[in-house]
């Protein structure tokens, strides 16, 4: 799930979604090694509310293949248009500021490419290649574009086998012609499924607060479930400018609490669920779920506040 900004047009935030502006040694030592190394993050291209906290533990999700995308989705704050070619050398400048960073887990995402022909996906399998080479003992997750649904190029990336494949859903199925352009529900379950089925952790997370009905959440759950889902991630929508997608409802605490207990229940193995919990926010705990499936857990808004969430 993209990042996003606190715009809110004349709606005053609530209390629990107020951020801190983000500052610190480790958040200026990320920010600092890639700009040197000409690198892109969703924190800042997205518009992050945990940027702050999660550079401050020397933690970055890298987006690469540019930072401008080809689909203009109602809910993303990345910018649209038409992309510079392919970086070629990308994977391995990518895989040496990892090390640089001393990174345990690393997480990658990309804007979608569908200029490319194989939209990305070659670019995508050396960079998780590279990585690998270069950082033996770092475990790696990947969000993943829907690759227009191509099991050959989505297959590009299981054959690299990093530890955890994410691809959000984003939001329930009647409002996803609303906010995304040229994704499809049951393309994003098809990926969901194709990865679920390698042997690999899947992972995928929506945002609440679109205008949503619970029973369409509900049933979300159950799609992603069906399709081999183990890992769900649960957060506020919040609009990136006046000129996307507005914010519906501002989603309490407490009703993010019980979506994480019912998503537990309904058996995913891992559930994030908070207002200011986002796709790759505390990802290091998922690389081992498979492993771990008797230790399922979901994040409550308690627990947000003690581990510093801006």
């Amino acid at each position: 799930m993209t990042g996003q900004d606190n715009y809110n047009g004349n709606r005053r935030l609530p209390g629990w979604l107020k951020m801190k502006l983000p500052m610190g040694y480790k958040y200026s030592k990320v920010k600092n090694l890639t700009l040197r190394h000409n690198l892109h993050t969703i924190c800042s291209s997205g518009n992050c509310p945990n940027i702050g906290e999660c550079w401050n533990n020397g933690t970055a999700t890298f987006m690469i293949l540019g930072e401008i995308c080809t689909r203009n989705c109602r809910f993303c704050g990345v910018k649209t248009g038409k992309p510079e070619p392919a970086d070629q050398d990308e994977p391995l400048r990518l895989a040496e500021s990892i090390r640089m960073l001393g990174l345990k887990h690393c997480v990658i995402t990309s804007v979608d490419r569908d200029d490319l022909p194989d939209g990305g996906s070659a670019i995508w399998a050396e960079t998780i290649r590279c990585v690998r080479e270069l950082n033996p003992g770092t475990t790696i997750e990947v969000l993943i574009p829907d690759f227009n649904g191509q099991n050959e190029l989505i297959q590009k990336i299981i054959d690299a086998r990093p530890e955890v494949i994410s691809h959000n859903l984003e939001t329930v199925r009647r409002l996803t012609p609303e906010i995304r352009t040229r994704a499809r529900y049951n393309i994003s379950l098809k990926v969901i499924s194709q990865v679920a089925a390698s042997g690999i952790t899947s992972k995928s997370g929506i945002m609440l607060g679109l205008g949503e009905a619970e029973k369409e959440i509900l049933e979300t759950m159950d799609d992603l479930l069906e399709a081999g889902c183990h890992v769900l991630t649960i957060g506020q929508y919040l609009a990136p400018s006046k000129g996307h997608m507005q914010v519906v409802d501002y989603i309490s605490p407490p009703k993010f609490d019980e979506y994480g207990r019912i998503a537990l229940k309904k058996g995913f193995m891992f559930v994030e669920s908070s207002p200011l919990v986002r796709s790759s926010y505390h990802a290091e705990k998922h690389a081992g779920t498979k492993e771990n499936r008797n230790k399922t857990k979901y994040v409550n808004q308690n627990q947000v506040s003690g581990s510093k969430i801006r």
